[in-house]
């Protein structure tokens, strides 16, 4: 028995082994997307693929393996010379992966005729000169109806009436009151005459801010444990209002944002601009000091790069990026460029900065002779490795710009990195703020992906019709913001419905617009600007569920209280429960664009909150003082003041019901929370 088993034992080994070398001779012949491909990219992409070609070689794709280096490849992946086996990391190929490609070479590796190949790196196309393209033959004059639409008819406009509430509400994040309704329809005002004027209004800088602090990381508060406040930096906030509502050339706005104290004629508003570098949370007792300084100079890198050029250099900091042609030399060279830069503070108190007899939040230079950098292996401060000069990524250009030093207590760097970002041979910088524009105006971008312009970022809807708007934004306009929202505004694309065959994407209005639409229609709305910012009301349930309760402020009264969104504290660790619900942007890094989610505690907070029940008292009482006690007078001036139209029939019918039953007080409630009212129609 025992000769018996053993003898099975034996033929069972024996068919194990003839099976496994027979597996592909039965098995399914040889797919080349299912076999071959992914092995290629997995096992031999990350040397020779887009982003780096050892020997010159590159393996990514069927396509691109030249017929005299096969059998060289069979070779190496085979052999059993650690010194020439391919991968030389990771596990060698299985038995089985080999097979498949003698199989598949055998067969004179074959590959799909309309295989698309990753362009290299230095052709994708982002990394190209902008270059205006030739409008398109169309039926249509506005030049971006021209490129979405072509020979086609553009879409229908929405009503005159639902046209003036979405242009108030993307430009100024205000409804439009009664009086501007009336004269919309009365004087019979062109749209362009409407967007010219709401231009020209304070509350446009005050709406589009709004968009900039989002990308810029601002808060007024550092985060962390003690999470203190930044000194006087809300001045920054307010040079972004101003710059707007005065229409600043971008490119100036650039500049002064990333090197206003090293400018020729730098003044106090240059100075207070260069804030947008220190904007960042803030560790005032780190556990290990010169970590948490790289922490800080990266948080610089990452948000200046992703806020103007959309790329995420940031991923290099440890090693050359996995997905994108930017290196660790890349990365730490532009450290060099923000290494002079010094925080001001005494121990753990955070200071700002004296301009004249101004405390403004900024950085500061004290020498023209910057530090020395090196290049941190691993990302470890402990691990200084080769030294670099300040650079900018080598994939962009063909020759380095001039870091030269300004002056005695300037180097000079971030000014020669701000003059490089903002010169209109910079291939990504208009692409990416005429994207930014495009992407509030419209829903989405052109490209999706509004701060990572890389190889793995979204490629753009309409190429053509990018380059035309970036390169008109430069040279046409002048790097004029305003004019550029005049176009996109008065494009038959952006008056259509919205829709799912529409080009404008259907969004909910963010938290900021709708807070300002109700005190707005309520009637409370402060209009005071600028200064300190205020601290609205926290609900006693968040009050209870924070773990030090002497942090919570003491609410700002009235009228203080009720100003506009854009002034509220901002204290990264403790948002206002009614704006962390309705999805404001997390200051703790570059947002390129909020999300949009729809939760239960949005409804709750909209409906029962107390802000929402202040409104909607509010409202009630200037409808019985301007309508008087007539219901249907009250229900048309609630119609028109939150709506901009007539209720219908029905709709009158229904609330005259409600008001009788319940409240006017219920019934304004009811009013704000519409799906009417918090979309932009």
């Amino acid at each position: 028995m025992k000769h018996m088993a053993k003898a099975i034992l034996v033929l069972l080994a024996l068919l194990v082994s003839w099976c496994g070398s027979a597996t592909r001779t039965f098995a399914a012949p040889i797919d080349y997307e299912r076999d071959i491909k992914p092995l290629l990219k997995q096992r031999c992409a990350s040397c020779h693929g887009a982003l780096k070609q050892e020997a010159d070689l590159r393996l990514d794709a069927g396509a691109l393996v030249p017929p005299e280096i096969r059998s060289e490849i069979l070779k190496r992946v085979a052999s059993n010379d650690e010194s020439e086996r391919m991968p030389p990391e990771g596990p060698r190929l299985t038995a089985e992966q080999i097979a498949a490609l003698r199989e598949w070479i055998a067969a004179d590796a074959p590959f799909p005729e309309n295989e698309i190949v990753p362009t290299k790196p230095a052709e994708h196309w982002s990394f190209q000169p902008v270059k205006r393209p030739l409008l398109p033959t169309s039926k249509h004059e506005h030049p971006i109806d021209a490129f979405l639409f072509g020979q086609r008819d553009a879409p229908p406009r929405v009503t005159a009436e639902a046209l003036l509430r979405r242009v108030h509400l993307d430009l100024i994040g205000l409804p439009p009151t009664i009086a501007e309704q009336d004269a919309f329809a009365t004087e019979g005002k062109l749209l362009e005459s409407i967007i010219d004027g709401l231009l020209a209004r304070p509350e446009y800088g005050e709406r589009w801010a709004r968009h900039w602090l989002d990308v810029a990381r601002y808060a007024d508060s550092n985060g962390y444990e003690r999470d203190a406040e930044k000194p006087f930096v809300w001045r920054y906030r307010d040079y972004v209002i101003e710059a707007l509502n005065n229409d600043k050339p971008f490119d100036r706005f650039i500049v002064e944002q990333i090197a206003g104290d090293e400018l020729p004629d730098a003044s106090l508003e240059t100075n207070i601009a260069a804030g947008f570098l220190r904007l960042g949370a803030w560790d005032d007792q780190p556990g290990d000091p010169a970590t948490d300084r790289y922490d800080q100079l990266d948080d610089v890198v990452s948000t200046t790069s992703q806020a103007f050029l959309g790329l995420t250099i940031g991923c290099a900091r440890c090693h050359d990026h996995k997905l994108e042609p930017l290196s660790t030399r890349d990365y730490y060279s532009l450290v060099a460029v923000f290494n002079p830069l010094q925080r001001p503070h005494s121990g753990i108190t955070d200071l700002a900065v004296k301009v004249g007899e101004t405390d403004v939040y900024a950085w500061r230079e004290t020498s023209a002779n910057a530090p020395a950098t090196h290049i941190l292996i691993r990302g470890s401060a402990t691990r200084p490795g080769e030294r670099v000069e300040p650079a900018v990524p080598a994939i962009l250009v063909q020759q380095q710009p001039a870091f030269a030093p300004n002056g005695e207590k300037s180097t000079g760097r971030r000014l020669a990195l701000a003059k490089w970002i903002a010169d209109e041979n910079n291939p990504l910088t208009a692409r990416v703020i005429v994207n930014r524009v495009w992407q509030q105006h419209f829903g989405e971008g052109i490209v999706s992906t509004a701060s990572d312009f890389g190889l793995m970022g979204a490629r753009p809807t309409h190429p053509e019709l990018l380059d035309w708007l970036a390169h008109w934004f430069m040279h046409d306009a002048q790097w004029s913001l305003k004019r550029l929202h005049r176009l996109m505004l008065t494009s038959r694309a952006w008056q259509a419905p919205k829709n799912a065959e529409s080009v404008v994407r259907y969004r909910r209005l963010e938290v900021e617009a709708i807070r300002d639409s109700m005190l707005a229609v309520s009637g409370r709305l402060n209009p005071k600007r600028f200064g300190p910012s205020f601290r609205p009301a926290i609900p006693l349930a968040a009050i209870e569920a924070n773990s030090d309760k002497e942090k919570i402020w003491t609410p700002s009264e009235e009228p203080e209280a009720s100003r506009r969104s854009i002034y509220v504290f901002i204290k990264r660790g403790l948002i206002v429960p009614m704006f962390e619900t309705l999805d404001i942007a997390d200051a703790n890094s570059s947002c390129q664009q909020r999300q949009v989610t729809t939760v239960a505690p949005q409804a709750l907070t909209l409906f029962n909150g107390e802000f929402t029940q202040q409104q909607s008292r509010t409202l009630a009482e200037r409808l019985r003082r301007e309508a008087g006690d007539d219901v249907d007078r009250q229900i048309s001036l609630a119609w028109r003041l939150a709506l901009c139209r007539e209720p219908s029939e029905v709709e009158r019918t229904k609330l005259r019901e409600f008001i009788e039953r319940e409240s006017l007080e219920a019934c304004c409630r009811v009013v704000l929370n519409l799906n009417e009212f918090v979309y932009p129609e």
